[in-house]
Formats: structure tokens, C-alpha cells, sequence
């Protein structure tokens, strides 16, 4: 089965992922020998520091693919971006300068910010779901404020969304309270694929394939398979079902009591 990576900042010299070629020749060569097949190279844009014009992605990506070809990697590309909520996403959308996971515009990566979930996320979510677009909630296990209470993330299930998860976040590499998120979110069937989030940065290499690893043996082969499937539904725009849990509600503590 394709192994498809729908998140990677393998595109050079445009945001803080490869900084040159020879650096995203270097990664390519890392996500092929970490069993990726398929690549939606998805660069920042609209997060205050990095915007990236859906034609600058397109043709950048397609010199990549004439790079890779070159080079011999067997790595195939798309282009894509990691979208920041924000209030700028739909005069983007407006003047099509938006990039999805697949050609029928269908699923849309979107980043929350670092520490927090802003008040307007859910409307956000709302008009996007009118226009027909699925947000893919990125590495939410990373957000501070969903790592303090990962039910935050069930009111956007509800409403459609899907979610991904960082591999290394899974694998350990962020810490034991993201790796713990991470397997809550996995165990209530709320996550819908990883991904590698790869950049030329420590502790953002390729570990997909460790990931899928263990979640076969965490959780079996089927849900591994799962995984991979969605994965490679999203690029090809096709649906993505979902039969998850919600967390359960925190026990109250009464001190002295007990």
C-alpha cells in the first residue's frame, strides 16, 4: 500500500523547513528509506511570519518532482500548505490562494496556534465546512491548550473535522505528556492519520514509519491499515469515516473526603 506523508516542509528555502535543494534531496531521501511514497509538501503560510502563494507552491513543487526525478528518488510530490487560522484564511480563499490536500478542494490542513485555541475557531470551522472544505486539524496534541484539556477538540469532531498527529509525537520525541496525548487521542479513535511534519530541524526528522510501527503493535495491524487508507483517501479527496469516542469526563477530586 502507498505509504502518503500529507505533511512536510521539504520545500526549500521558504519557510523554517529545508533550507536549500540539497537539504530537501536529503529529506526526500530520508522519507523514502522511512517507506513514504507519496509527499504533499505543505509549507506555512498565512502565520504572521510566512505567507506562501498557492502559485509559488505549485511551481517550486513541480521543480522539486523535475529535481527528485533527476536524482533518482522515488519520491512522488503534491503541493500543498499548512494553513494558519487566522483572520486573513478567507479573503485567501476568496482570491484562490489557498492550497488543499487534494484537487478537488475537499481537505485543507489547518494549524491552530501554538498555545492556544482562539475564540473564533469554531466559526472558522463552521465557514469553512459551508464552502465544503473539511479542515484537518494539525498536530492538535501539540496545542497547550488541548494538551491541558484534550476534550477541547471534541466540539470541532463533531462538527466534521479530522485530525492529524505528528509521528514523533507519538513516538516520544516531544515529551511523555504529547506521546500520552497523543495515544488518548489514537485510543478514542479521534485521530485520523500521522503524519512526519518533517523540517531540517531536531527532533522533526522522518519517523513515520517507526510511528505506524507502533501503533500496529499498540493497537494492531487493522488500525495501522486504517491509518495508511485515510491517509491516502485525503489526497485522492475521497471520504474519510470516523468512529470515535469521547474522552470521558474527569473525576472530581474532593480532598479529605476519601
Amino acid at each position: 500500500m502507498p505509504v502518503v506523508d500529507l505533511h512536510c516542509h521539504i520545500l526549500p528555502g521558504v519557510d523554517d523547513g529545508s533550507k536549500s535543494w540539497d537539504v530537501s534531496l536529503k529529506l526526500a531521501k530520508d522519507a523514502v528509506a522511512d517507506g513514504v511514497t507519496h509527499a504533499l509538501c505543505t509549507p506555512h503560510t498565512l502565520n504572521g511570519r510566512y505567507t506562501n502563494h498557492k502559485q509559488d507552491v505549485i511551481k517550486l513543487t513541480e521543480e522539486f518532482q523535475d529535481r527528485l526525478d533527476q536524482a533518482g528518488i522515488p519520491l512522488i510530490v503534491f503541493p500543498g500548505q499548512e494553513v494558519r487560522l487566522s483572520g486573513g484564511l478567507i479573503e485567501a480563499l476568496d482570491n484562490d490562494d489557498i492550497l488543499f490536500c487534494d484537487e478537488d478542494g475537499q481537505y485543507m490542513l489547518l494549524e491552530l496556534p501554538s498555545n492556544e485555541v482562539p475564540h473564533y475557531t469554531k466559526n472558522m470551522v463552521y465557514e469553512l465546512a459551508s464552502r465544503g472544505i473539511t479542515p484537518i486539524i494539525v498536530h492538535p496534541e501539540r496545542n497547550r491548550e488541548i494538551l491541558a484539556d484534550p476534550r477541547k477538540l471534541q466540539e470541532f469532531l463533531e462538527m466534521g473535522v479530522l485530525v492529524q498527529i505528528t509521528a514523533s509525537s507519538y513516538t516520544g520525541l516531544f515529551g511523555k505528556e504529547i506521546e500520552e496525548c497523543s495515544r488518548g487521542f489514537i485510543k478514542a479513535g479521534q485521530c485520523a492519520f500521522f503524519a512526519s511534519d518533517a523540517h531540517d530541524l531536531p527532533k522533526r526528522q522522518y519517523q513515520l514509519g517507526e510511528a505506524l510501527n507502533k501503533l500496529a503493535k499498540e493497537f494492531g495491524e487493522e488500525r495501522r491499515q486504517s491509518f495508511l487508507s485515510n491517509a491516502q483517501a485525503v489526497i485522492n479527496g475521497d471520504p474519510v469515516y470516523l468512529n470515535w469516542q469521547p474522552f470521558p469526563n474527569k473525576r472530581k477530586k474532593f480532598l479529605g473526603l476519601f
